[in-house]
């Protein structure tokens, strides 16, 4: 089965965002793309968390709503969050009401605060995971990688939550640190060159 087909203007792209309006911008501007910025690195991480047995459209769709209810994702506020932020939370319908995923990203925010005491920045925690190349090829076939494993294996050790090497693996295809864009799409020359010259934190 192709890995791609035409978007509305004709350029051939990954299949998963064929079909839904939003996923072509999302495809074509930050999927894949190499993220240092410890904000949207956390942001991520989150949204991740909260898409575990839903879609990735449900999760974008509701996008603005979360940054607007998380504190735009600043883990140093985010982890100032009392129990009546979380019951707050849980009464939002612009976000995914669930209180132990909500419960986890308040936690996982402290467990960010750590890794930049210690690392200097998450950026820099994070990019210590980059695959190495050829982990992760052919792209689109696999769900886990060693890399993805070994990330969520030292996140728990540090106490988060929500951080599967399968929701792992798609965060780290989502930020960069692999380019996973189908063979004859028309961005994945645009992430190579991005990943060339990326300088890692």
């Amino acid at each position: 089965m192709a890995q791609t087909a035409p978007g509305p203007d004709g350029q051939q792209r990954c299949n998963w965002c064929i079909g839904y309006d939003p996923f072509i911008p999302y495809h074509d501007i930050e999927w894949g793309f190499p993220v240092a910025d410890d904000i949207r690195l956390f942001e991520k991480l989150c949204l991740e968390s909260f898409q575990s047995g839903l879609s990735w459209r449900t999760i974008l769709d509701k996008r603005d709503n979360f940054r607007a209810a998380f504190a735009g994702f600043d883990f140093n506020k985010m982890a100032l969050f009392t129990q009546a932020d979380v019951d707050r939370l849980v009464q939002d319908k612009g976000i995914i009401r669930h209180r132990g995923k909500i419960n986890a990203v308040i936690n996982n925010a402290a467990r960010a605060q750590a890794i930049v005491s210690e690392f200097g920045s998450l950026a820099a925690f994070i990019w210590r995971y980059d695959p190495p190349e050829g982990e992760v090829d052919p792209p689109q076939s696999l769900t886990t990688s060693p890399a993805s494993h070994a990330l969520s294996k030292e996140l728990k050790k540090r106490g988060w939550k929500f951080v599967g090497p399968t929701t792992m693996f798609a965060f780290m295809q989502s930020m960069g640190l692999f380019n996973d864009h189908a063979r004859g799409c028309s961005i994945r020359p645009a992430v190579d060159a991005a990943r060339k010259a990326f300088e890692r934190p």
